[in-house]
């Protein structure tokens, strides 16, 4: 009876765990990867896009009046969703707009309607976004005025 199998049994997994790290490793590269060309993407974005640039400014605006009135944790869930909603909106009317260039350099009334809903959408986070924001804002800075004046 030989007993191959036997004797060789470590130098298999061995094997197998350095295939299973190799998969390991390209998996950690590719996602790696991913994350550099999407964090390109919008760097790009808010370097060049001036409606993106105003949406970042406003996040911040936000985020400082969220830490100075010390909003409550679903406040905060609230806003931080609204925000992502707005700047993910603001990212896909950007890659909708360099995709119908691309595809159609001279005017083109289907080109024209792709722009304009990709931009309706943003409208609609952003007015959204408004709305979430009021409400959370709206009554602290009421109480503040009302404590400054009287």
């Amino acid at each position: 009876m030989d007993n191959t199998d036997g004797r060789h049994a470590p130098l298999k997994a061995q094997r197998a765990e350095t295939q299973l790290f190799q998969r390991a490793l390209f998996y950690v590269r590719f996602v790696l990867g991913s994350f550099v060309f999407a964090f390109a993407g919008l760097a790009w974005m808010a370097r060049t896009q001036r409606n993106a640039q105003v949406h970042l400014l406003i996040t911040t605006i936000v985020i400082v009046a969220g830490v100075f009135f010390r909003v409550s944790v679903g406040e905060w869930l609230a806003l931080i969703l609204a925000i992502a909603l707005v700047l993910a909106l603001e990212a896909m009317n950007t890659a909708v707009e360099a995709v119908v260039d691309l595809a159609s350099p001279q005017l083109h009334p289907l080109a024209k309607r792709a722009k304009d809903a990709a931009a309706g959408s943003v409208l609609i986070g952003a007015v959204g976004a408004a709305v979430v924001g009021c409400v959370v804002f709206v009554p602290r800075f009421w109480a503040l005025l009302g404590m400054l004046f009287a």
